[in-house]
């Protein structure tokens, strides 16, 4: 426990360290009555955004994390809300259409396979700003938000090296996209960082949202010396969850703080602060000062962060 001390003190000097190099562009508008790509002065009650998931809003993690951001939205703004659950990329399209033409002011594509249709849609719908996360997509009236999801990785890392016994960690996630690669091998060299030794074993699912997928994969893995794993699966985590909690493993969380799905066996999780996130575009969105660009969120202003679980 002594050297596990001694690490986390470790990581939060280089976290500090980090904050300070690391530049976000995420800036916020102060003024709450323009409407996006109009002159005139628009009621609050007038703003409308919505919100396109790819998953269900009760996965406890991606998801979910971004519905808490739009009623943050809402609340704090006085917004009216929509979120639909998309399916496929046809249905992608089709939303971001019928939001623009219903004179939305923000629409949010939650996640990385959003792009390719806010492309497309966006120049159809100029009074429409369309924010897509994970992604780096710009346009006249379109955003892509980057997360330094690999920040609070690379220190989850380290304390999974410093606190593995068996010398095997494991990291699975839901598909195959670049954000979750990239926060997977910061991970990766993390665990390298305090453990040479150490053996990062991957999976990906193929989908988020198999929850009993998400459980095989945890399980298979276990069963190859995986003493602590480090998932992102969206609705599929919670199977990885499962099985952690069945074999008595240690399990880190990933987008929200997720400790209260497992409290016994969550070190911690890289979380990103959806709400902050969301209200600062909004308000940006509402004053008329959208720029179209790559908004970049980190560590700086402790929007990714790793939230610990204090008891473990």
């Amino acid at each position: 426990m002594g050297q596990l001390t001694i690490i986390v003190r470790q990581i939060r000097k280089i976290a500090a360290l980090c904050s300070a190099l690391v530049a976000v562009a995420c800036g916020a508008g102060t003024k709450e009555h323009i409407a996006a790509g109009d002159s005139s002065a628009a009621t609050t009650a007038s703003f409308r955004v919505a919100l396109l998931t790819s998953g269900p809003i009760s996965d406890q993690g991606w998801n979910g994390g971004a519905y808490d951001g739009l009623v943050t939205v809402r609340d704090s703004m006085g917004a009216k809300i929509s979120n639909i659950q998309t399916k496929t990329p046809a249905d992608y399209e089709e939303n971001f259409r019928q939001y623009g033409a219903q004179g939305y002011a923000l629409v949010f594509g939650h996640g990385f396979e959003f792009q390719d249709a806010a492309r497309r849609v966006a120049p159809s719908y100029p009074k429409t700003v369309y924010v897509v996360t994970s992604g780096r997509v710009t346009g006249a009236n379109i955003a892509g938000v980057s997360f330094a999801f690999e920040e609070a990785s690379f220190q989850a890392g380290m304390i999974a090296g410093a606190t593995t016994k068996s010398n095997v960690v494991g990291v699975i996630g839901g598909q195959e996209m670049p954000p979750v690669k990239i926060s997977f091998t910061a991970f990766a060299r993390g665990a390298a960082f305090t453990n040479p030794k150490v053996k990062v074993l991957t999976s990906y699912i193929g989908n988020w949202d198999d929850v009993s997928a998400g459980k095989e994969q945890a399980l298979a893995q276990i069963a190859r010396g995986a003493d602590i794993i480090f998932q992102n699966a969206d609705a599929a985590g919670l199977g990885i969850f499962q099985a952690a909690k069945e074999k008595h493993i240690y399990i880190f969380g990933s987008n929200v703080d997720q400790r209260a799905v497992a409290p016994d066996i969550v070190l911690a999780s890289v979380a990103i602060d959806f709400p902050k996130t969301f209200l600062s575009i909004a308000r940006e969105v509402q004053s008329g000062k959208f720029v179209g660009r790559v908004i970049n969120v980190s560590g700086r202003d402790n929007s990714v962060r790793l939230v610990y679980n204090p008891p473990l």
